[in-house]
């Protein structure tokens, strides 16, 4: 069995993205490793030479910043990525530039990948997906956010990244996927709160147009009391986190009382989902079989 890993990136050290933390968490299952570094306004490209791996393909890119209809141009720079990997690759193992895997959980995840190497009709593996907000001690759980990704497809020309890079479709349909009891550490809403609003304006322009183009809150710190629902994690972090969460320079702590409000329906379809994990009226962009 082979195993190729992909992503992409631009300016992740502008914008303090932990990508070296997410290559590295699957890079042991990884038989080769492609990820596309585009165009940057810092030195990311050192960044990811700096890993040092031999596993590690890197593929120079242009971004086409006229591309902002839903984020559009994400999912252009992930299927070059995926396009890259080597022909002869059974799996394909895909993760953003805040994602990472806990080693715990690359055994399972090999495990499956063998499972179901020659069963044609599993098109991917879908795992858990937790969000972390503020710092690190805190995750959302309320019914609004991702709870469950597929991270790994088969290397099928006819499988591509869709939308916004969030998942994969194969010519247009949803694909038929095993879960597998592993988690996606999802850390793109922990940042200090400038770094996080200054990411947020420059993600602002890769969905919209030019009339809206312009970023309304550039000197200003993000809000992270402007959500409706967290609770504190008290699992264990990938050890490849640790280093980067000794150095949180900021707190944050939730205050119930400032949170978004919700409607009756809302708090009672998040209660339902809290307290039972049901979450009716999710969407699901694949089949479970």
């Amino acid at each position: 069995m082979k195993v190729s890993g992909f992503t992409f990136v631009r300016n992740a050290v502008k914008y303090d993205y932990p990508i070296v933390e997410a290559i590295k968490s699957i890079l042991p299952v990884c038989d080769e490793f492609v990820i596309a570094v585009g165009n940057s306004d810092d030195d990311t490209l050192g960044l990811i030479k700096s890993i040092g791996s031999p596993k590690i393909k890197i593929i120079e890119t242009i971004w086409d910043d006229t591309l902002r209809e839903g984020g559009k141009v994400l999912a252009v720079e992930t299927d070059k990525a995926l396009r890259a990997i080597s022909p002869d690759s059974d799996w394909a193992f895909y993760i953003q530039a805040d994602e990472v895997f806990h080693e715990n959980d690359l055994p399972k995840i090999k495990e499956a990948m063998l499972k179901w190497k020659d069963d044609k009709n599993v098109q991917g593996l879908l795992f858990n997906h937790i969000n972390f907000y503020g710092t690190y001690d805190y995750y959302a759980d309320s019914r609004k956010w991702n709870k469950k990704e597929v991270r790994v497809i088969r290397n099928d020309k006819s499988i591509s990244s869709w939308k916004d890079a969030m998942s994969f479709r194969q010519d247009g349909k949803k694909l038929h996927v095993k879960f597998v009891d592993a988690m996606i550490y999802h850390y793109g809403w922990v940042k200090s709160p400038l770094a996080q609003q200054k990411k947020r304006d420059s993600f602002h322009k890769l969905w919209h147009g030019d009339e809206t183009n312009k970023p309304t809150f550039q000197d200003q710190e993000f809000d992270y009391s402007k959500t409706d629902s967290v609770a504190i994690f008290k699992g264990s972090h990938p050890k490849v986190m640790l280093e980067r969460i000794e150095k949180q320079n900021w707190k944050f702590e939730f205050d119930k009382s400032k949170a978004v409000k919700l409607s009756f329906r809302e708090n009672i379809l998040n209660i339902i989902y809290q307290k039972t994990g049901i979450h009716i009226g999710e969407f699901k962009n694949y089949i479970r079989i």
